[in-house]
């Protein structure tokens, strides 16, 4: 498992005449992959405020059910943390591989309990070979079915989930914060994983200050409802995020990888919207961009979008941008059509 890089496009040397290495020129020119320090302190420091204010509501509201009020907020607060640990694993903040490390552990491992070297193993995966079924891990078949041959292929609960699976899909979100938080302990077990100790050290202190929060301020029913209320929430916010990026976009086969810049243009969809919407998505918002160039720090991604946009005109490699309404109708509608085999009478 490397847990210690995060998937990056090809070196561009300046005598390469590739479709990229003329885009990623460009790029350059217009000064977008220059760190952002002052941006990525303020916007530590703001969403640290934020995380230190919701548990001071919270302790300060005390034995009331208007502590709920404070799980959402703190649901949307998760969530922040979890795009920060995004941009960390990518490069985008730290010019130092330690640094990021770090600040990544102790922001996705200390912070919301998410197992911070399985996300970025993932992760670090899902960008080399985006919406392709055989080989990114985004697209495995766990509980839903992506494609029509994984249904054919089906057993257990995909195939007892996938002929509903579009409307199924919102609600079973609210299970992807438990599922960050298992996947992330089920990781520790894995010997190739590095730092566990680390990893687990802090997972622990997480679980540990945050469930004695809960149940040292809250009664022991009010905690649980507590719980289930922000986890369920997070992981609502997490899944609403990300679910807009490829879902419904062209799914890859076998050897069906073509050339950099389209295997990652083409496998994904931008989200229109103004200054609310990149902080809402965390500037997932341009996943173009940021596929074709995750080590670019995110307030530079609506600048990119533009030459992206006009360079893939120039080429004729479509470029999918839609709103966010619509691009969860395609993602469910997507969902739906994958499910279609689950829902034709078998024949004998």
């Amino acid at each position: 498992m490397n847990s210690s890089q995060t998937a990056r496009p090809p070196t561009v040397r300046a005598d390469t005449g590739s479709d990229f290495a003329r885009l990623s020129r460009k790029i350059h020119e217009a000064g977008l992959m220059a760190r952002r320090p002052g941006y990525y302190a303020l916007r530590i420091a703001a969403v640290t405020a934020l995380y230190a204010a919701g548990w001071t509501a919270f302790v300060l509201i005390g034995d009331s059910w208007w502590t709920l009020l404070v799980a959402g907020f703190l649901a949307f607060v998760f969530g922040q943390v979890a795009l920060l640990a995004h941009d960390v694993a990518h490069r985008q903040v730290f010019r130092l591989r330690k640094g990021s490390e770090v600040s990544g552990r102790v922001a996705g491992n200390l912070g919301i309990g998410m197992g911070y070297a399985w996300w970025q193993d993932k992760h670090t995966r899902h960008h080399a070979n985006p919406n392709h079924e055989d080989l990114d891990p985004d697209l495995d078949p766990d509980i839903l079915v992506w494609t029509q041959d994984q249904a054919r292929a089906a057993r257990g609960l995909p195939r007892l989930l996938g002929r509903s699976q579009a409307f199924l899909f919102f609600p079973l979100l609210t299970l992807e914060g438990f599922n960050l938080h298992v996947s992330g302990v089920r990781s520790l077990f894995d010997r190739s994983l590095k730092h566990r100790m680390w990893e687990g050290a802090l997972l622990t202190a997480h679980f540990a200050a945050y469930l004695g929060t809960l149940f040292l301020v809250l009664p022991p029913g009010k905690a649980v409802v507590f719980l289930l209320v922000h986890q369920c929430l997070f992981g609502v916010y997490l899944g609403s995020i990300f679910a807009p990026n490829h879902k419904g976009m062209p799914i890859l086969r076998g050897a069906d990888r073509s050339d950099f810049l389209r295997r990652q243009v083409l496998t994904s969809r931008n989200v229109r919207g103004g200054r609310l919407t990149d902080i809402v998505l965390g500037g997932l918002n341009y996943q173009i961009e940021h596929h074709l160039f995750p080590s670019m720090p995110s307030p530079h991604l609506r600048r990119a979008r533009t030459i992206v946009r006009g360079y893939c005109q120039e080429l004729g490699v479509s470029y999918a941008e839609t709103s966010l309404i619509n691009s969860y109708r395609q993602t469910l509608a997507s969902l739906h059509a994958a499910g279609a085999p689950l829902r034709r009478p078998r024949t004998t």
